[in-house]
Parts: C-alpha cells; structure tokens; sequence
C-alpha cells in the first residue's frame, strides 16, 4: 500500500537526520566537560561555550523530533478519547493529526521567514559572534520531516474513519 511506502520513507528520512541530533548532543557533552575541566583546572574556561550550547540544544531538538513523533515519546493526554467508541477516536485523531500538521507546517514557514530576517539583519551570537541565520534554517528543515508524519498520521487516520477501523 501507498501509506506503508511513505511511513518507511518518513522512518528512514527520520532515522537520517536524528543522528544530526545525537551528534548535537554529543557535542553538548563533551563541550560541557571540556569546558568544566578548563574552568576548574586551568581556569580557562572555553570561548563562546554557551552560545555553542544554545545552538546545539536548537539542532538536537529541532532534528530529533520527528524519531521521538514516529516512536510516541510524545506527550500525549488521551484519557477521555479512551472511553468514545472507536470510530469517534479515529475521527478525533483525523482532526488532532490535522491541526498539527497545519501547526507544523506554519512553524516551518516562520522559522524560514525569521532565518531570512535573522540573515538581513546579520544577527550573530553575542559571545561568539555566530550567524543565527544558518540555525533558524536548519530547525526549519528538520521540521519537515515531522510535517510529513503528520501528513502520513492524518491519512491514516483518515483511512480509520472511512473504513471504520480502529
């Protein structure tokens, strides 16, 4: 089937740039040690350490997301869905998948209409001096992925209520 080929494309697109967010986290790591250890031995702590921080904290979340989306580790509140009869629940997913895809899909805009602001205006870090434009860009581009999940979750739902399926 057409959905099953996209949840796979979805999961492999997904699977790819997670690992931008792990490398973002590790980087995190080792810039934390690397930094504590020349602050409290050498007191020489590392130049622009935070605004490095705040950067990778931006990647790791922005790319990770779209994994923890195909895996549940989101938070979800269904307690009340639970007790409606399965073709209400289906027809309650169709809208909650719909509304965060358009939510989504309105971030990625945003977030492509404030990198382009953030590139005119030359905005940088304040310690470092790094261009913030590249980062706004790139959370816009992790966020597509997420944008297709929920496109493929919406369909899906969408496929429950016309087939009433659970």
């Amino acid at each position: 089937m057409m959905l099953e080929k996209f949840e796979r494309f979805n999961r492999r697109i997904s699977g790819w740039i997670e690992w931008i967010g792990f490398g973002a986290i590790f980087l995190m790591v080792a810039l934390t040690c690397v930094d504590v250890i020349g602050a409290k031995v050498f007191r020489m702590p590392v130049f622009g350490a935070l605004d490095v921080m705040m950067l990778a904290q931006l990647i790791a979340i922005s790319f990770a997301g779209s994994m923890a989306l195909i895996l549940g580790r989101h938070v979800q509140v269904e307690f009340f869905v639970l007790i409606l009869p399965k073709r209400f629940q289906a027809i309650v997913d169709c809208i909650i998948q719909f509304l965060c895809l358009v939510f989504f899909v309105i971030i990625v805009w945003r977030l492509f209409l404030h990198g382009y602001h953030l590139q005119i205006g030359g905005e940088e870090s304040m310690t470092a001096r790094i261009p913030l434009a590249p980062f706004t860009y790139a959370a816009a581009v992790a966020f597509i992925p997420m944008c297709l999940v929920f496109l493929q979750q919406f369909l899906s739902a969408i496929f429950r209520v016309v087939n009433n399926e659970s």
